[in-house]
């Protein structure tokens, strides 16, 4: 939740609900991520971002970046990843990424939707859809180097993100697993309450990109 809407009390309550409330874990979301990046990038706002403020992609493979975007990566070249490298992504959560998934996957309850449904619930506000917040994990992955392919993904959600919010993805190779696979520890941080919202480990092949 936004620390400009709500106090640290309220806060603290509201994240004891969420993590009562969703204590479990969801196995092999990549569905669910591809979702939430297809709602990031519908045609039409993906024209918009081209038009108003895309930049170049400074790897091979991702297509654009928004200057609203921010990653950084700890190896370049695919040949030389290993346990310990670290890849993060940040972007806010907008009303219009919430309203645009909302649209694209058919989730439309009124908690992330209406803000006088949202006030009359546990969270006191609107809050984005918990899979478009797990989407962030896909964006990190992709910047990778090679081509990443999603093979798992593990989440429990610990706490809820504001409409507004700027959130964090942080990915980690933790295990080599052979084949060009590999076990990564994923975190997802909203950056403006500096809380942990998602936690979780996925699996991913990596692929030489067909353009490097």
């Amino acid at each position: 939740m936004s620390s400009q809407n709500t106090g640290g009390t309220n806060f603290a309550a509201m994240t004891t609900a969420w993590a009562t409330m969703t204590q479990q874990f969801f196995e092999s979301a990549t569905a669910a991520n591809r979702a939430a990046l297809t709602a990031l990038f519908t045609p039409t706002n993906a024209q918009n971002c081209i038009d108003e403020e895309a930049v170049p992609a400074p790897i091979p493979s991702v297509d654009y970046s928004s200057l609203d975007w921010q990653f950084d990566r700890t190896v370049d070249d695919p040949d030389h990843i290993s346990v310990g490298d670290v890849v993060t992504f940040e972007k806010r959560l907008t009303d219009e990424d919430v309203r645009a998934f909302a649209h694209v996957s058919g989730d439309t309850n009124r908690l992330h939707l209406d803000e006088e449904f949202a006030a009359n619930t546990r969270f006191g506000e609107r809050i984005v859809h918990g899979t478009l917040v797990s989407g962030l994990i896909s964006a990190a992955l992709a910047r990778l180097p090679g081509l990443t392919i999603y093979l798992s993904q593990d989440l429990e959600f610990r706490a809820p993100v504001g409409i507004g919010d700027r959130v964090s993805a942080r990915v980690e190779i933790v295990e080599d697993l052979g084949n060009n696979q590999y076990r990564l520890e994923t975190v997802i941080r909203d950056e403006d309450d500096e809380v942990a919202v998602i936690e979780g480990e996925a699996v991913v092949l990596i692929d030489d990109s067909p353009e490097e």
